[in-house]
């Protein structure tokens, strides 16, 4: 008799699929095919099977479609623990194997089966073949299954019709009635998905919704997960409508009081995000958010602590009752919730309890991920400007995590954190240079160190020793690769301009770079030493301060444009860059929008397949503000205008959800301006034909129409442009004044099911926002290495000097970002950095006019004593007094 072998305690148990091979699995596919079926095995092969689909691995479209038709064999099985696997497996497979559709007769007769279960899995995974051209065969299969008793069939159905409105919208619109009517079902996860699929459809009928979520709160729902939806709902009617309509509002409030805790998170979590919110209303929910605090349920706890986390960054008086019970989450076992509750109160706190809640932070930073890490460094950012004299302990605790092992994510995060403090509070400028230098010596990320060394030759060099700081850069130069060498030669180049005690060292330095292997750091060597050697102080001021006259993306793009095309015959100009400032997507943090996009998109658009308005432009204009110049001087319209000398920011013309969506820019030349609208229709039910704007300007004296070209064809969801081109004499000034613009076109009815069009069609208007021509506009932003010496050597007998009032302006640092976008100059001298709580300032901005004539404006202001406007003077220097003129016509008008 064997003897039964017990298994060590300690000893790893084994994995079943541990050692898996694709190959082997393949073969036993033969399993499918036996006569008669075995469940068991079948089941052992198919779990295989979807351990390497999890598991990442990959199988050819042969592979695939081989395993899909020998799993299909197993429909003749009446096993239903194998029936649920064969599912699973060809709904997982239907994505990647061939002529997949061929099932379709097969899953057809299960959704009539008397099991269940065969029923709703049938609709799941025909919901993954079909498309537009096979949906209304099996329409009725899913209309009855839809308003089918049992809740997995019908639960089935729903979520299966959301999918496909991606396939088909027209013909899932038509389930309207099936859908309210199972609304009614008793089932929570019925009501649920039968209320998201009912609002998808009529998402983009603003009225529709509205009506559908005022019958749903007076019919009160029974699910807790329909409920949270429609407190959504009734969100976006809020936001979008702006409706005076309380019911809405009573309906989120009344769920507060609900003993279900997902649907009073929801409701509180929904007041906390209101643009116009009572005392009343935020008190209660916050109540309800302290209730929460202190739960025994973790999630509730980490939901609770997160929303008032957000909450303290625009309402921070509101979440001071609950401060005793965060503090009591310090000590919380999940670290997650002790992060967020450390950093709300950071947001939150005195000045006082700072290095406490620090301190307690860095006891547990290495438990938490680098995820809730940047939470907490933001949360340091915001404090060093509520509480500047605490800078030295934000430093030090930002270096701890700079030192820490993370990902890139963070560590930029963090020197980004760094340099806040640093430009916010200039006392903390040697502390943080010290602390860096420090990290550079074993920083793993090429990147972080050539910030760092730049930041090092810009500060270094204005502290009170210097020369400390040039051991560090001089290691780099020895010790790294080729970039950071670079980023370390000009690094020290800078300490040779800046501090002059130190340009002999400097000297020696940089002579011994030119031995280098890498061409970069030669090539910078070679030329500091040439101007250094000169003395030639004004040029090394323009290599080695000026900041690059136009955004570096742009010229990166205009170089590659210059060497692709090959022609050589003339030099590159930087002149031809365009100044169209864009965000652009961090590849560092993921943040920010779409160089241009126009809006954001709607949760909606990913479900039903709708166009986003947001991306209004074309693929070739996406590529960058530089391809305007290519574009238009294509247009033989617009050969003749010369050269085009700027191109404007996007300018909405209407709301990024409406029926079109339209916005602008302006394109001036010397004596043209083209105006391009981008335009995109969202009705799939119609087709726009002969498109064109209507400008009217409010003073056509200035100007004159010169040309005009419209759109031929604008079907759904392509976004195209047509443009207005206009005629003004430089010679009689610029021609600021506004238009009324309205969009002209002739609309043709399309057939959803057969994309016929309705000859011969109608022709319609559609008014949009006012626009206007402005003096920044024709300013370009300009670049000087020293300020105060230019505005020194300008005369001040051509200067003006005017005072005005910015009215409802309450900050300084709202004053700064004011006059910014107003006049469109390069702020100089870093000016446009205000110290916190500050109720004076000086900002120094630098500009040039179409002509190159540079201009130079100081604008000093303080708030005035109500402590609501903002008191400005401003002064302007140029050559020509009709150009100081006309920049400070941006503000008051002569």
């Amino acid at each position: 008799m064997g003897r039964i072998l017990k298994k060590d305690d300690d000893e790893e148990p084994d994995f079943l699929f541990e050692n898996l091979d694709k190959g082997q699995v393949i073969q036993e596919k033969r399993a499918f095919n036996e006569s008669p079926v075995h469940p068991r095995k079948c089941s052992l092969v198919i779990s295989q099977f979807l351990y390497l689909l999890s598991r990442g691995d990959s199988f050819t479209k042969t592979e695939a479609t081989d395993i899909f038709f020998a799993a299909t064999k197993l429909f003749q099985s009446k096993d239903i623990p194998l029936r649920r696997l064969m599912y699973l497996l060809l709904k997982e497979l239907s994505t990647i194997s061939q002529d997949a559709i061929i099932v379709i007769s097969s899953l057809t007769k299960d959704m009539s089966h008397k099991i269940e279960l065969y029923r709703a899995n049938a609709i799941r995974i025909l919901c993954k073949i079909t498309d537009s051209s096979i949906l209304p065969q099996i329409e009725r299969y899913f209309k009855q299954s839809i308003v089918e008793k049992d809740p997995h069939v019908s639960s089935a159905a729903l979520v299966s019709s959301i999918h496909l409105l991606k396939v088909c919208p027209e013909i899932v619109k038509r389930w309207a009635n099936e859908v309210q009517e199972a609304i009614s079902n008793k089932s929570n996860m019925v009501q649920y998905h039968a209320l998201a699929l009912l609002h998808r459809i009529k998402q983009h009928d603003r009225l529709a919704v509205s009506k559908l979520v005022s019958n749903l709160i007076k019919n009160s729902l029974r699910s807790p997960y329909a409920q949270s939806y429609l407190i959504r709902c009734c969100v976006e009617v809020i936001e979008e409508t702006n409706t005076e309509d309380r019911i809405f509002r009573e309906y989120i409030e009344s769920c507060l009081r609900t003993k279900n805790e997902m649907v009073a998170y929801e409701a509180a979590r929904s007041i906390c995000t209101f643009k116009n919110v009572t005392n009343k209303e935020i008190n209660s929910a916050v109540g309800v958010l302290q209730n929460f605090l202190n739960s025994t349920k973790p999630t509730l706890r980490f939901a609770a602590v997160r929303t008032l986390n957000k909450l303290a960054q625009t309402n921070p008086t509101a979440v001071i009752p609950c401060n005793l019970d965060m503090e009591n989450l310090i000590t919380d076992t999940n670290r997650s919730i002790a992060t967020l509750a450390i950093t709300t109160l950071l947001k939150v706190g005195n000045e006082s309890n700072v290095e406490r809640l620090i301190k307690q932070i860095a006891n547990f930073l290495g438990d938490i991920n680098d995820e809730f890490k940047i939470v907490v460094v933001d949360a340091i950012t915001s404090l060093s400007q509520k509480f500047p004299k605490k800078y030295k302990h934000l430093i030090i605790f930002l270096n701890k995590i700079l030192r820490d092992e993370g990902t890139l994510q963070l560590k930029q995060a963090t020197l980004d954190a760094i340099l806040t403090v640093v430009n916010n509070i200039p006392e903390s400028k040697e502390i943080a240079l010290t602390e860096l230098c420090d990290y550079i010596e074993d920083c793993d990320f090429p990147d972080l160190s050539v910030q760092i060394l730049h930041l090092i030759g810009q500060e270094g060099p204005l502290t009170s020793s210097p020369a400390q700081y040039m051991r560090y850069i001089y290691n780099r130069v020895l010790l790294d690769g080729g970039i950071i060498r670079a980023a370390a030669v000009t690094s020290i180049a800078k300490f040779g301009l800046l501090y002059e005690p130190m340009k002999e060292k400097v000297i020696i330095l940089l002579q011994r770079c030119l031995l280098d292997e890498d061409d970069e750091v030669r090539d910078r060597a070679t030329l500091y030493l040439k101007l250094f050697k000169d003395n030639d102080i004004r040029y090394l001021n323009k290599v080695l301060m000026d900041d690059v006259p136009v955004p570096l993306n742009n010229l990166q793009k205009s170089l590659e444009v210059y060497l692709h095309q090959g022609d050589f015959s003339e030099p590159f100009d930087v002149a031809s860059v365009s100044t169209v400032v864009e965000t652009y997507q961090s590849p560092l943090l993921g943040d920010g929008r779409s160089p241009f996009s126009t809006g954001a998109s709607k949760k909606g658009d990913s479900v039903t397949g709708t166009p986003k308005a947001n991306n209004t432009n074309t693929n070739e204009e996406s590529t960058g503000p530089e391809s305007f110049v290519t574009k238009l001087s294509q247009i033989p319209q617009f050969s003749t205008f010369g050269k085009l000398l700027k191109s404007s920011e996007y300018i909405e013309l209407t709301e990024t959800e409406t029926e079109y969506v339209v916005n602008c820019v302006k394109h001036i030349y010397r004596e043209h301006i083209v105006f391009q609208f981008n335009c995109t229709n969202t009705l799939n039910e119609q087709q726009l034909s002969n498109v064109s704007v209507k400008m009217v300007p409010s003073d056509p004296k200035l100007l004159k129409y010169e040309c005009s070209i419209p759109i031929d064809v604008l079907p759904y969801g392509e976004p195209q442009q047509c443009y207005v081109a206009i005629r003004y004499n430089p010679a009689n000034g610029y021609p600021l004044c506004s238009f009324s613009n309205a969009l002209k076109f002739k609309v043709k009815e399309v057939d959803p099911s057969t994309g016929e069009l309705d000859e011969p069609g109608y022709d319609d208007q559609y008014s949009l926002e006012r626009m206007e021509i402005v003096p920044k506009d024709f300013l370009n932003r300009a670049f000087v290495g020293n300020f105060s010496e230019e505005w020194k050597k300008m005369s001040e007998d051509t200067q003006l000097v005017q005072t005005f009032s910015l009215v409802g302006v309450k900050s300084i640092d709202e004053a700064v970002k004011q006059i910014i976008k107003t006049l469109g100059m390069a702020p100089a001298e870093k000016s446009e950095v205000v110290a916190p709580k500050s109720v004076k300032h000086i900002l120094y901005l630098t500009g040039k006019s179409l002509n190159n004539q540079l201009i130079y404006v100081r604008a000093r202001m303080k708030l005035d004593q109500s402590q609501t406007n903002t008191d400005v003077e401003l002064t302007i220097k140029s050559d020509d007094e009709s150009l100081n003129d006309f920049v400070i016509s941006a503000f008051i008008e002569k």
